[in-house]
């Protein structure tokens, strides 16, 4: 009985409150409730609407998990993945398996596209975990796709809760909701979607509110698992290039989710998602802070928290740069853009990705980086086929530029 009782959490999660339960439960959190009295002071009526405009927020941050909706998106995705992707290449999840058992999962993927946590809550599910929760930015949260989303897992979040002490403490309430029920949760550390494939800096918002719901409530063991997505080509590609040559960022909208559909007639190739070794929380504590534990009904932000954030968000980086992909695409371009003007020889180029995969291979940046098992003329003829490579003959032999 425990040992299909613990599988049945690991698969379907804990039994999920209803929203309106949920948002109820926020209000009446001991924080929430000072941060009514601070901003009201003691003026009943104050305080009744000060209550109001605490539910209105918990309301607006709130998941509303539906597995209707969730079967629905999962048809759809599922035609999606098969009509822009040749494959979806799924490596080391048995890390998340063997951690699913016993311990709350926090999924802290590098930020590359929209499609990031389309793709883990559809990987989840189809590997028979039970679903995370996602923290999204409220800019997600417009006509038609916000409610898809609350409804796929999805709760939302302001990008700056500074003196906002009332939202703040709203937000922290319905995140140690969520945690002390044993949910797994997704968020992006870096903040925001990476434009050049490098990682950012990790910031420590979502890492100091999930640390600190643990200290308070320590039932279960909870880990932070990297994930690592290698995407061959983007679909926000285009606006990032523009973005990067000076171009403001635009603002996500209904329109410009509209406009980007005419890409999926596009072939994007594969997409690579690794799953790096989990960082323990628990482990992280103790050598911190032994008497952690002790702390569970004291200082709101102890002292030695910054350095269990900066240190936990340096593990979560490290752990999703040891689990990288080298993609076929990426080699093309780190041999071409290394070129005086991205144009090469063919019989050089077969040359230099055969050398540079040899490297690779002797010299382990980590035993969880992948490499494409294709030869140099596989690669070269999976770059033609997406179009980020083309062929030139030449007397002395055929050039390839980007």
């Amino acid at each position: 009985r425990v040992h299909f009782r613990q599988r049945r959490t690991a698969t379907v999660g804990p039994d999920l409150s209803h929203r309106r339960t949920m948002v109820n439960q926020v209000i009446r959190a001991p924080a929430v409730r000072k941060a009514i009295r601070v901003e009201a002071g003691d003026d009943p009526g104050k305080q009744e609407a000060t209550r109001e405009k605490a539910r209105a927020y918990a309301t607006e941050v709130a998941a509303d998990i539906s597995y209707s909706t969730i079967r629905m998106l999962l048809l759809v995705l599922r035609w999606l993945w098969n009509r822009i992707y040749d494959g979806i290449e799924l490596s080391h999840v048995d890390r998340i398996h063997e951690a699913a058992k016993d311990k709350v999962i926090i999924y802290t993927p590098c930020h590359r596209s929209h499609f990031d946590y389309l793709l883990l809550s559809y990987i989840a599910y189809e590997e028979g975990l039970h679903l995370p929760y996602i923290a999204a930015g409220i800019n997600l949260n417009m006509p038609i796709v916000g409610p898809i989303l609350r409804r796929g897992g999805a709760f939302f979040l302001r990008r700056s809760f500074r003196g906002n002490r009332l939202y703040a403490a709203v937000f922290d309430a319905y995140l140690h909701q969520i945690l002390s029920r044993g949910h797994s949760i997704e968020y992006f550390v870096e903040g925001g979607r990476s434009r050049t494939g490098r990682l950012l800096e990790p910031k420590g918002g979502m890492l100091a509110m999930t640390v600190r719901s643990h200290i308070k409530d320590p039932k279960r063991p909870l880990v932070f698992a990297p994930v690592y997505f290698g995407y061959e080509k983007l679909i926000e590609g285009d606006s990032f290039i523009s973005e990067l040559g000076g171009a403001e960022k635009k603002s996500e909208s209904l329109f410009g989710l509209l406009r980007s559909i005419k890409a999926l007639r596009e072939d994007f190739g594969s997409v690579y998602v690794n799953i790096g070794e989990p960082v323990e929380l628990d482990a992280i504590l103790d050598e911190t802070e032994p008497g952690w534990r002790d702390n569970q009904n004291g200082e709101e932000r102890p002292k030695w928290l910054n350095d269990v954030i900066e240190r936990l968000g340096m593990e979560i980086m490290s752990g999703i740069n040891s689990t990288a992909a080298v993609t076929p695409i990426s080699l093309l371009a780190y041999v071409l853009l290394a070129t005086p003007k991205q144009k090469i020889g063919a019989a050089e180029l077969e040359s230099q990705l055969q050398l540079s995969m040899d490297l690779m291979k002797r010299f382990r940046y980590s035993e969880s980086v992948t490499i494409p098992d294709k030869t140099p003329q596989q690669i070269i003829s999976h770059g033609e086929k997406l179009d980020v490579i083309s062929r030139a003959s030449h007397p002395m032999g055929d050039v390839i530029d980007m």
